[in-house]
This record gives structure tokens, C-alpha cells and sequence, in this order.
């Protein structure tokens, strides 16, 4: 990366710590912060219900119409939330179900295996449990609304209930949300759809087919899909099928990729034409050239993650959990078969079938497959999938009336502390086991995949440190990157650990550093005479200063023969060891710099101090776990 701008310093620093995140990681932080207000919104419908007389519902049912002509659409306000709105927080589910099938763990398909049994089991049986209570009565035909853990919720209210929870944790929730909410809306269209009309389907999943058609051509521009991906929603709609399942169809669709280098260089390109002659045509061409190295995937992540987390949901939210609470309805609710039944299927029957499942696959393979978290955090894991709320609602609202709408709601609302408190008790019992057991019971001892292509070879990389260190820490860095020269400094403080080895790998940026590769090729040539990491220090000390004439004078001020280097800068050798780091750079889907990999595994996220040292922490507790195991 570079810096563009004359900024202060601490301006500078603040963008270079905040760097791009995986689009998971991303994801869970954004979920996370907006569980706060989707509880804020939950409490506010709760006061205006009880405080408002019908005030609450009134203005729920307020309808709402658009007119095309003779044909138009009339919902009330909550079905526009509901049916319009919640589309688009669908479209986020399926968006982070993609990016975990294309650039997450589940890349190994066979990753996917237990997370999607422990997922459909963790539906199966809270409809069993539920359907024990209200078998042969009038709410037996709820059952939907007993089965779907609300992901943003579960994740947010993890973070508080479980500050020490590993990320593995949370991938797996997540992972087996995905199958929860793919199950759900597959059991909406379904279970929960009447009188479905075929022509409008029909349309419906060929102005989709025609987005996947799109996107096989190439098409980026959001504009031409806006109009087919509201043909599919209104059709759907019409149809008489929740159009909900339409966002998290076309989510799923938009696939997720790293940018690649020829298209960053190309963006470079454009760029750099506007900066000679900054036309609005070539802002245009430079902003499209920008936009098109992201994938669909991330594109429509980062324009609609934040608004569906902290907008949508909770706007759903303030629409939905509104009930009217009193002693009578109290003493009713509570003692209500739909109230009963909702509850104890999330909070008994979600954490048994997770759990329960997790551990008989694994014990039927072996384990061959096994979670790839430890047990306390499984169970950590069904305890928090406990909660529905968004899907839970929805169908709630499908499958219910009043007074069984209200008592299913109170059952939902009550699942929410009670799921909570059971999961910071578990974490909290975890926490008090020896050290050791702890970390096997939160980190668990499944191998972690490798990103690193291929892997450190001593012979070959350039290598600081014990050769003997648990942890290894890979660079790929650019000598004139400035970010590259903020994590210098960085680097040498973790470095004071003597159970870390680090190497360094070029991938010289040459489209916005124009002496990089140049740079690259000095270090090579010092190293052919022993002083590669004298080269490499002083190099980033002056980082303005990498001009053949500057490299010469630093081959003179460390002593090298300045003939001898000057010749090897230019030996097919030094520049053959540079194109190896770009094409393993290529292979471990590396594109800027600097990108750092802990025993093979890509760090996404901060690259400060703090957050390298627990990154480097964890690591090393896994590689203790991984050689108790072997």
C-alpha cells in the first residue's frame, strides 16, 4: 500500500492499524458491536407497547403502497421491515456463507461436514422438543419458529458473555448459522408459504438464473443487477413465497476472492492517468478500475453489512418484539405450552444437539472429523445458538395469532438472558481449569489449515531467529512500502521473543514503488556476500533514499565488495530468488504489503503490537497442543 496523502503522522498510523480484515472477521466485529443496539431496539418496542395503549400496533399496520402503473404492492409497515428490509439482511447471510466456502475454513469441504450435521440436528431437535409440548394442540403448528438461532445476536452477546472466547468459537457458530439459516428459509418457503403461484415463481428464478449469467459474463457494474434482483424480489413476493429467501439466493451467488495482483497493478495504471490529467473521464475509468479488483462478494459486504447490523435488525427488532406485558398475561404465558415449548427447545434442546452431535461424529470417525474448536467452547457454542429472534419472529408472525403470537414472542425474549447466562457460565467454569487444559478446551487440537505456499525452508528464505522456535512469523514486504516501514520497528520488538524465528519475502510492489525491485535485488546481491539483514535494516532506515546511486553507497557503508554487488544486483540469481517470493506471494493469495503469516496461517487485521503478540500467543499454544498430539 501507499500513502497518497500528506497527513499528520497519528492520521497515517490510525489508517495503517485499521487495515483491511477477512470479510468473517470483519463480519463478526460488525455483529458483534450491534447487539447493543438490536437489544436497545428489543427494550424500546417493549416500552412502547406497555406505555403507548395500541398505539405500538397501530402504527405497525399502517399500510404502505407503490404503484407501477395498473400494478402496484400494498404492505403494512412490518411487512415492508419484515418481507422488504429483511431481504437485504439475508443478502448479508449469504454473503458471509460464500465467503467462508470460498476463502474460509469451510474451503475444505470437508470442514463442512460436521457443522452442517450439528446444525440441521441443532433444528431437528428443538422442533421435536417443542412439538413434545404442543403435540395435538393449536400451536403444533408453530414448530418453525422453535428452530433458528439469531446469528447477530448470538455472536454480539457472545463477545460480552465470553471476552476470552477464541476464534474458532465464533467460526463455528458461525459455520453452523449458515446451514441454520439456510434450513430456516428453505422451511419458510416451504412450511410457511400458501397458495404459491407458479408464473410469478417462474420469473422469479429466471431473472435469477439471468444474475448468475451476469456475473459468469463479468458483469460489475451494480446498476444492471438493481433491476433484475428486484424482478426476483417482487416475483417472489408475488408468488406467494417469503421474498426473504431471495437476498440470501442472490448472496450466495456473489462470489468472494482476494484481488489479484494484475488487476491491482491495472487499477494502479488508471490511476496513475487521472493523476497526469485528472479528467472527470478519467476519475470515472480510475473509480471502476478501483471497484473492480474487489470481488462482488466484498463490494455488496461492505455496502450493506453495517446497514443490515445496525440499521435493519434493529429496526426489525423495535417492529416485532412489541408485546403488551401484564400480570394476566404473565400468568397465562407462562404457563403456556407455546411459551414453554419455544423456550426450552432453544435453551435445552440447542445446546444438547450441537453438542450431542459434535461429539458423536467425532467419536463414529475416530476423529477424522472433529470440531475445530475445543469441547468447552462447542458447548459455549450451543449454549449461545440458544436465542431466535429475526427468523424466529418471522415465522412467528407466519405461523401464529394472537394470544399464541405473544406467548411464542415471551418464549423468544426469555430464551435471550437465559442463553446468556448458562454460556457465561460455561466459559466461566473453563476458565478456571490448569492452564494446559484450558487451552485444549477452548482451542481444541484439529490441525489448522495452511495458507502458506510453500512452506519455510531454512536453504532457501531468509530467516532470523532459532531455527528451533515454535512460532515461525512470515513477511511479505516491499522495501519502499511505508506501511512495510511503520512495521518495521514492530517486527524488532517481537523479535526480543527467543522462541520466534522470522523471514522475510519479497513481493516488491513496482507499479506504485518504482525502485522496489530494485531495492529487493540489493538485498539479494548483499546477501550473496553474508549481509542480507544488514542490507535489509539499513534499507528501511531510508526508505526515500533507493536509487542505484543510494544502494552503492549503503553497499559501501557495510563494507561489501561494491563491484562484486553491483554486478549480482543484476545476475539472473538474484532476480530468479525474487520472482520465487512473487510467485509463492501468487499462491498464497498474497496481493500487498505487508502481509504476515504465523506458522502458515494469514493474520487478517491489526498489524500493531499488541495484536501480533496474542496472535504469536495462541499460536504457540497450539503448536504445543499440535506436538503433544504427534
Amino acid at each position: 500500500m501507499t500513502d497518497t496523502t500528506d497527513q499528520s503522522d497519528s492520521t497515517r498510523t490510525t489508517r495503517w492499524r485499521r487495515r483491511v480484515a477477512t470479510p468473517l472477521r470483519d463480519f463478526l466485529s460488525t455483529e458483534a458491536g450491534s447487539a447493543g443496539v438490536l437489544v436497545a431496539a428489543i427494550v424500546a418496542a417493549l416500552i412502547w407497547a406497555n406505555t403507548a395503549d395500541s398505539n405500538y400496533e397501530s402504527f405497525w399496520h399502517t399500510a404502505v403502497s407503490f404503484e407501477f402503473g395498473s400494478r402496484g404492492i400494498e404492505l403494512d409497515l412490518r411487512e415492508w421491515v419484515n418481507s422488504g428490509l429483511m431481504t437485504l439482511f439475508f443478502l448479508v447471510v449469504g454473503l458471509e456463507a460464500r465467503r467462508e466456502f470460498d476463502l474460509g475454513d469451510l474451503r475444505d469441504r470437508r470442514r463442512f461436514v460436521l457443522p452442517a450435521l450439528a446444525g440441521i440436528a441443532g433444528m431437528a431437535l428443538p422442533i421435536g422438543i417443542f412439538l413434545a409440548f404442543n403435540h395435538g394442540h393449536a400451536g403444533g403448528a408453530g414448530w418453525g419458529a422453535a428452530m433458528s438461532t439469531d446469528t447477530a445476536l448470538a455472536l454480539g452477546l457472545l463477545a460480552l458473555v465470553g471476552r476470552h472466547v477464541p476464534v474458532q468459537a465464533r467460526l463455528f457458530l458461525v459455520t453452523v448459522s449458515v446451514v441454520d439459516d439456510v434450513v430456516a428459509l428453505i422451511v419458510i418457503a416451504v412450511a410457511y408459504s400458501d397458495d404459491i403461484r407458479m408464473m410469478p415463481l417462474i420469473v422469479a428464478v429466471v431473472a435469477f438464473l439471468l444474475t448468475l449469467v451476469m456475473v459468469r459474463a463479468g458483469v460489475r457494474s451494480g446498476f444492471v443487477y438493481l433491476p433484475v434482483c428486484l424482478v426476483v424480489w417482487g416475483a417472489t413476493l408475488e408468488s406467494g413465497i417469503d421474498p426473504v429467501v431471495s437476498g440470501l439466493a442472490i448472496g450466495l451467488a456473489a462470489a468472494a476472492y482476494t484481488p489479484g495482483r494484475n488487476d491491482l497493478e491495472q487499477a494502479s495504471d488508471l490511476f496513475r492517468s487521472f493523476r497526469e490529467q485528472p479528467t472527470p473521464e478519467l476519475a470515472r475509468f480510475a473509480r471502476m478500475g478501483l471497484l473492480r479488483s474487489l470481488s462482488p462478494n466484498d463490494r455488496l459486504t461492505r455496502t450493506w453489512s453495517g446497514v443490515s447490523s445496525y440499521l435493519i435488525v434493529p429496526l426489525f427488532g423495535l417492529a416485532n418484539a412489541g408485546i403488551v406485558i401484564d400480570a394476566g398475561f404473565l400468568g397465562d404465558a407462562l404457563g403456556s405450552r407455546v411459551t414453554l415449548g419455544v423456550f426450552f427447545a432453544y435453551v435445552v434442546g440447542k445446546p444438547l444437539a450441537i453438542t450431542g452431535v459434535s461429539a458423536l461424529v467425532t467419536r463414529l470417525s475416530r476423529g477424522r472429523v472433529r470440531p475445530a474448536a475445543g469441547w468447552a467452547s462447542v458447548l459455549g457454542t450451543g449454549t449461545i445458538a440458544g436465542m431466535g429472534f429475526t427468523v424466529s419472529f418471522l415465522i412467528a408472525n407466519l405461523a401464529f395469532e394472537e394470544p399464541e403470537l405473544s406467548d411464542a414472542k415471551l418464549g423468544l425474549l426469555l430464551a435471550i438472558p437465559a442463553a446468556s447466562l448458562i454460556t457465561w457460565t460455561v466459559f466461566w467454569v473453563t476458565g478456571r481449569l490448569p492452564r494446559p487444559r484450558k487451552a485444549v478446551a477452548l482451542l481444541g487440537d484439529v490441525e489448522e489449515l495452511i495458507d502458506l505456499i510453500p512452506d519455510v525452508d531454512p536453504e532457501r528464505d531468509h530467516v532470523r531467529g532459532p531455527a528451533e522456535a515454535t512460532v515461525t512469523l512470515v513477511e511479505y514486504g516491499d522495501f519502499q512500502c511505508p506501511y512495510c516501514g511503520r512495521a518495521e520497528p514492530i517486527v524488532r520488538e517481537l523479535l526480543t521473543d527467543d522462541d520466534l524465528r522470522y523471514v522475510w519475502r519479497h513481493l516488491p510492489l513496482t507499479d506504485v514503488h518504482p525502485q522496489a525491485q530494485l531495492a529487493a535485488q540489493a538485498a539479494e546481491a548483499a546477501g550473496l556476500q553474508g549481509k542480507f539483514w544488514e542490507m535489509h535494516d539499513l534499507m528501511f532506515t531510508q526508505q526515500d533514499h533507493l536509487r542505484i546511486a543510494d544502494l552503492l553507497r549503503y553497499a559501501g557503508e557495510l563494507g561489501l565488495d561494491q563491484d562484486r554487488f553491483h554486478d549480482d544486483m543484476m545476475q539472473t540469481i538474484c532476480k530468479d530468488r525474487i520472482s520465487a517470493d512473487l510467485e509463492s506471494a501468487d499462491l498464497s493469495g498474497v496481493s500487498g504489503t505487508p502481509t504476515f503469516f504465523i506458522n502458515g496461517r494469514r493474520h487478517y487485521g491489526s498489524y500493531d503490537v499488541q495484536t501480533l503478540k496474542e496472535a504469536i500467543r495462541v499460536a504457540r499454544v497450539r503448536a504445543k497442543i499440535a506436538a503433544k498430539r504427534r
